[in-house]
């Protein structure tokens, strides 16, 4: 059996300790800086969703060919044609593999910076096999240098874990919400298990038995496994760092604790019956804990339309819909995807470097921290007007470290040219908790607002890191004036 994959805070020279699932050395963004063994780093440096660094330069696209689904989630409602709504199980169309592969082809040459094919849905990808498998297969034979990714609930893993090694599927992701039954009963209102339709703490039970089956497989198999937990106040919220002991010790590789989405025009179970999700603060608090349990945590997830397509953050589905994509002709062209693709590890490398530069040679003691936000179109850098973002990034700040920790959500502040007052208002409320905000332009009038409600802002472009400690150095030059 290969051991779970462990990561490591050995000093370098020093001897590592055998790998482990239970002794998983991984450090929490507050914590020790997070050391992968280098072939562990080779597998993920260039997936923007097992990589916080990949994220900001690297490109990932979901194709929707599984519509079915094999179990009932309280929080999801699988709809079609919703251009403008972004969450999972969304689609605006449905492919066939073909069209799949033909899409894919089309954008990794528009876009040669994309790195990852994924199939999330809108269903279960494992409900719909023979489409799941036979997209990936086309795309193996086309574009051999993208990698294969697969999002499932488990259910059906188990029975395609040989198809799934034999495709070379480096990267899985499971959704496991629950290692209880019983709390499970009040997510999951069925699942549909060996053509039956089977209810209640029964259906929770084979759910959950067939996950750790799942984990099991995955380890031994040695491909990495993310699982996805969903954060549901009052149902899930207080058992998730049991989950999160679990699947460490099973040897997942990163854990995603997302917030739950509930809106009634959702039309979801949840969204229709008051659930609320979980706050900023609540979220990263629920992160802090599990990072403190030695398990590597994901933060930036965007929580993705199942054909989405672009970097985390953006989606550019709209730009490649099926009447425009099939009348385009694939440049794909490995020899310039590589090209672009060592530019960007260059710049990367650059980065890296700057970022060592500043951090100090000595750790400071007892170092107060703040949160900052970051208006950025990606790449590491502010590099975004403050009206025309629509998330912004936060990462938490000391004089040690400058670490990312998630990224919220906003509706954008210019509209057509100009600001909307009651916008901004909803802008300064999320970002309540924060000292300031870091931006490459901003106007006169919002940057005012800003600083009534407590808000520094920093106007600059440079890489997020380099204006952060800036910041940072004169926000507490301020507090001690």
């Amino acid at each position: 059996m290969t051991p779970p994959l462990a990561l490591s805070t050995v000093p370098a020279g020093a001897k590592a300790p055998p790998a482990s699932g239970a002794n998983c050395n991984c450090s929490s963004p507050q914590g020790a800086a997070l050391s992968l063994d280098a072939k562990l780093q080779a597998r993920i440096a260039q997936h923007p969703c097992y990589s916080e660094d990949a994220h900001h330069h690297y490109a990932r696209m979901h194709v929707a060919v599984a519509p079915a689904c094999n179990i009932q989630c309280n929080y999801c409602n699988r709809k079609y044609d919703c251009a403008n709504e972004s969450r999972p199980g969304v689609v605006s169309e449905l492919l066939t593999p073909e069209e799949a592969a033909h899409k894919t082809l089309v954008i990794g040459g528009k876009i040669p910076q994309l790195t990852v094919l994924g199939i999330a849905g809108p269903g279960d990808p494992l409900a719909n096999p023979e489409k799941t498998f036979r997209t990936f297969e086309l795309i193996a034979q086309e574009a051999p240098d993208i990698k294969l990714c697969l999002s499932t609930n488990g259910l059906m893993l188990p029975d395609y874990i040989d198809r799934i090694k034999a495709l070379n599927i480096d990267h899985v992701t499971l959704t496991i919400n629950m290692v209880d039954p019983e709390i499970g009963v009040k997510i999951y209102p069925w699942i549909h298990w060996r053509r039956k339709r089977i209810k209640g703490l029964e259906a929770s039970r084979i759910l959950h038995q067939r996950q750790m089956e799942s984990l099991d497989l995955l380890r031994e198999a040695d491909i990495l496994c993310k699982v996805n937990s969903v954060m549901i106040p009052g149902i899930n919220d207080h058992h998730l760092p049991e989950v999160n002991r679990v699947i460490r010790e099973k040897g997942a590789f990163l854990h995603n604790i997302m917030p739950l989405i509930s809106a009634p025009e959702h039309g979801t179970y949840f969204g229709l019956n008051g659930q609320r999700g979980p706050t900023p603060k609540e979220l990263k608090a629920l992160q802090d804990e599990c990072a403190d349990n030695q398990m590597k945590m994901m933060r930036h997830c965007r929580q993705c339309r199942a054909d989405a397509v672009g970097l985390l953050g953006e989606d550019r589905s709209q730009e490649f819909t099926k009447d425009k994509f099939m009348e385009m002709a694939p440049e794909y062209n490995p020899t310039v995807r590589q090209v672009v693709q060592a530019g960007i590890e260059e710049k990367k490398a650059q980065l890296a470097a700057q970022k060592a530069q500043h951090r100090p040679q000595v750790k400071v003691p007892a170092s107060p921290k703040i949160l900052v936000a970051v208006a950025t179109k990606g790449g590491g850098i502010v590099n975004q007007h403050f009206g025309h973002a629509k998330e912004f990034q936060i990462y938490e700040v000391d004089a040690n470290d400058v670490s990312f920790v998630g990224h919220r959500k906003i509706d954008h502040y210019c509209q057509s040219g100009y600001g909307e007052e009651g916008t901004l208002a909803g802008i300064i409320a999320t970002l309540s908790d924060c000292a300031g905000v870091l931006t490459s332009k901003i106007g006169s009038c919002p940057q005012a607002e800003l600083k009534k409600a407590g808000l520094q802002v920093l106007e600059d472009y440079d890489s997020i890191d380099s204006l952060a400690r800036r910041f940072y150095s004169q926000y507490l030059e301020t507090k001690s004036a």
